[in-house]
């Protein structure tokens, strides 16, 4: 069974909603596939517009520099991952099965129920762990946490803390352990393949080993 997704963004992400026309939707899906290819240091509104046959001013009407573009993609990115964690955990009862869950959807191991029209879902993965971080990473992150940018990263977090306090109730640092399963996660994928001395994992042609250390990273904390 697939299910169809519609997710609603914070305002502050954008000038114009991008959902609510064909360019929007456009400046979204290939805006994704050229950060993936070409990288967000890279990425500018002028190819964009060279791509998708329109201007850099009608971008700019969608969304005021290419930083925000990036954080709505992520944004985009963490509470899709939200609904699959709830999907995949709503009729599981015991904690330490929802928590291998989790880790299996942060390694790209567990079957993606929900149809996205016009994103593509690999290399939205793709960015999330090569360019995510440099959402928050700024020096106006302060101000962008005001306007609750990074909320949808919050609550996955906060709904895998729960997860935690269901296995041990008693352990005190849930939330740190949730953002840290998550950028670890992320960042050993990312050093796997692009700077193994990093890890143990180097090589490796698939997340057996990085499943397996995750698994225990949390558990023992838990334990």
């Amino acid at each position: 069974m697939e299910l169809q997704v519609q997710i609603k963004m914070n305002t502050h992400l954008f000038v114009r909603d991008p959902e609510s026309t064909e360019l929007g939707k456009n400046i979204i899906s290939h805006g994704i596939e050229m950060i993936c290819e070409i990288g967000f240091e890279d990425f500018t509104f002028k190819k964009l517009a060279t791509r998708i046959g329109t201007t850099e001013a009608s971008i700019y009407r969608y969304f005021e520099n290419k930083h925000r573009l990036l954080t709505y993609i992520i944004t985009w990115f963490w509470t899709w991952m939200e609904y699959q964690l709830i999907f995949h955990t709503n009729n599981v009862t015991e904690p330490q099965q929802k928590i291998v869950t989790i880790i299996n959807l942060l390694t790209l191991k567990e079957k993606d129920q929900f149809i996205l029209e016009y994103i593509d879902k690999d290399k939205l993965n793709a960015i999330a762990i090569s360019e995510g971080n440099k959402s928050y990473l700024t020096k106006h992150v302060n101000d962008d946490n005001k306007v609750m940018l990074f909320k949808p990263y919050k609550d996955l977090c906060h709904r895998i803390a729960q997860i935690f306090l269901e296995f041990n109730p008693g352990y005190a640092y849930p939330h740190s352990l949730a953002s840290t399963l998550i950028e670890t996660a992320h960042h050993q994928l990312y050093f796997k393949d692009h700077l193994p001395r990093l890890t143990d994992f180097g090589g490796a042609t698939d997340s057996k080993q990085l499943i397996k250390y995750l698994n225990h990273l949390v558990f023992s904390a838990l334990s």
